[in-house]
């Protein structure tokens, strides 16, 4: 067993987001395709002598109690792996807070795996999973990375094939945030006065190729009429030479896609105002590389 490790919680972008209505258990169905990033947190786990769990954060407007899913995340796979020492757990965050990035869930996926490489056990993925899903949707998808497609609440997941590797900059406005919550309360508003739901056999079509996804997220709608600053992102990243660009989940990060990382350096100065990320894409394989998640 190690006494510490050190590994980075990357984010991600949905290539395509589809709301098809509520739930009988109060959730959203969604159709997405989760693509990881190489924009990262890092979260460094630590033994402690007693029983404390300590969580750190370099953020002071973030929680570091039982608030935080980290500190769950670690508590959950303290009594998973019956591991009865202390924990102090330290992370130092990149990904911007209520952008629709996952830097929570991603934070909460790196304490799953960094509990395993700590203690030196292992986990059936499906048990890794459902320990993640109780913790969030988005967190599962954060357990192997690259490409994937997720139906129900996001959290039911079917690894595809990877993409072409793109260089990505993401627009993280310093005076907007959209939290979810609000979000979804916007969409559902709309969701009766659509013809018909997005089938799954018609999506799934995009899915399984290794071509380009064409990029569609129905949180741009309702997100964009209230925030039209987030729209003017998009069009000047379009204008800025993206191949397209979206809407991060639910926002109000926004994304392009660039086929030349020198393009994409040059782009990002033109968003003096708000943060800018030149980062790319990052495949499934890369992601485990550099992951070493202990599944069995």
């Amino acid at each position: 067993m190690k006494n510490s490790v050190r590994l980075p919680a990357f984010a991600k972008v949905n290539l395509r987001l589809h709301v098809l209505g509520r739930r009988p258990d109060g959730y959203h169905e969604l159709r997405t395709i989760f693509q990881s990033i190489t924009l990262h947190d890092v979260l460094e786990l630590s033994k402690l002598r007693g029983r404390a769990i300590e969580l750190e954060i370099d953020d002071p407007a973030l929680p570091n109690g039982r608030e935080n899913l980290v500190y769950r995340a670690i508590e959950a796979m303290r009594r998973e792996l019956n591991y009865r020492g202390g924990i102090h757990a330290r992370l130092s965050k990149q990904i911007p807070v209520a952008r629709g990035l996952g830097g929570g869930s991603s934070d909460a996926a790196a304490a799953i795996i960094g509990m395993l490489r700590l203690t030196g056990k292992k986990m059936p993925l499906a048990r890794a999973v459902e320990i993640g899903s109780q913790l969030g949707a988005d967190v599962p998808f954060f357990l192997f990375g690259g490409r994937a497609l997720g139906v129900n609440r996001g959290d039911e997941l079917y690894p595809l094939p990877d993409g072409p590797k793109y260089s990505v900059i993401v627009v993280s406005p310093n005076a907007i945030a959209v939290s979810t919550r609000d979000a979804f309360q916007w969409i559902s508003s709309e969701l009766t006065k659509r013809k018909s739901p997005t089938k799954i056999s018609s999506f799934c079509a995009l899915c399984w190729s290794r071509q380009e996804v064409p990029l569609a997220n129905d949180f741009e709608g309702p997100v964009f009429r209230r925030h039209p600053r987030l729209a003017a992102i998009k069009r000047e990243l379009l204008r800025q030479g993206a191949t397209e660009a979206a809407l991060a989940g639910s926002g109000s990060a926004v994304f392009g896609l660039f086929r030349s990382p020198a393009q994409a350096r040059r782009s990002a100065f033109g968003f003096p105002e708000d943060q800018a990320f030149v980062i790319e894409t990052i495949n499934r394989e890369d992601y485990a590389r550099i992951m070493k998640p202990s599944f069995s």
